[in-house]
């Protein structure tokens, strides 16, 4: 073997030799009683991209009740933006709002900033705020709508996790939103789709490239959610039957997506990295 193939040595050099084996001559033994916290996100705060309403806002509500201090990054919802901060705040933490386009660099990074001079610390990356318009055919499409969606979807995470990373320490999480149609494709949202995927092989090679600084690097792929993306993308006949076609015979409500974010940000998944949870109605996408 290459001595830069050489394994770290992790526990001592001893070994049983019947099956299953026996824990109390083990050294060291298993943890298996998992860390006692009164909330899982404790002393931790987060910003959240799209967080004033749908998804972003279910998980800045689970997060604030685990404790959390939010910040909340949004286009210009303003309405649905202060509903979710008074919530936020109805559970003891701090809640910052920002608005602005996060297609540009400069406003990202002084999200991040503010932010930090807020809270004093950056623990939770939620990269959530996404845009998709449908087309019957990929002739339609122009490069402006083109631009929107990848700078919307995918460019924002690179700039909020290049200048979030300067700030995040050992323990830190980065969740990044996906989707199913990363996975299976969607005929009538060619460069949304094509977004998710890229988000995927961002999370997971965006992990691989923070392991050795102890940040968690992780996704989300929703199936079919109520949020407000949907009135604003389909007609009203699509609106009236989406998400009908999942395995679960509806769409998911918001709230029902956010325990996946939980479960990312916290210790539970304290050996969770570069990994996309699938809360998508019960379709089988093998990813």
């Amino acid at each position: 073997m290459q001595k830069g193939n050489k394994k770290k040595k992790l526990h001592p050099l001893k070994s049983q030799k019947v099956q299953p084996g026996m824990e109390f001559k083990m050294n060291p033994k298993p943890e298996y009683e998992g860390k006692k916290l009164k909330k899982k996100l404790f002393n931790k705060s987060a910003i959240i991209t799209g967080g004033d309403s749908g998804i972003g806002r279910a998980v800045a509500l689970a997060f604030a009740k685990e404790g959390a201090d939010i910040c909340i990054v949004y286009l210009n919802e303003h309405k649905d933006a202060e509903k979710t901060k008074f919530e936020i705040e109805n559970e003891g933490v701090k809640c910052l709002l920002i608005a602005g386009d996060i297609r540009k660099e400069k406003f990202c990074k002084s999200c991040v900033t503010k932010a930090y001079k807020k809270f004093g610390r950056i623990d939770i990356l939620v990269n959530n705020a996404a845009v998709q318009f449908p087309l019957d055919s990929i002739e339609k499409l122009k490069s402006a709508q083109l631009y929107k969606t990848f700078e919307t979807n995918i460019f924002s995470q690179f700039y909020f996790v290049i200048e979030a990373i300067k700030y995040m320490e050992k323990g830190s999480a980065i969740i990044n939103t996906t989707s199913v149609t990363a996975y299976r494709g969607s005929p009538g949202l060619i460069d949304y789709s094509a977004t998710k995927g890229a988000i995927v092989s961002f999370t997971r090679s965006l992990s691989a490239s923070l392991t050795d600084k102890g940040i968690r690097v992780n996704a989300v792929a929703p199936g079919p959610v109520w949020t407000p993306l949907i009135p604003a993308s389909f007609d009203k006949k699509k609106v009236a039957t989406f998400g009908s076609d999942a395995p679960m015979g509806r769409p998911a409500e918001p709230e029902e997506i956010a325990p996946s974010f939980v479960f990312l940000a916290s210790d539970d998944s304290s050996y969770f990295t570069g990994q996309v949870l699938h809360p998508n109605g019960g379709e089988i996408i093998n990813g």
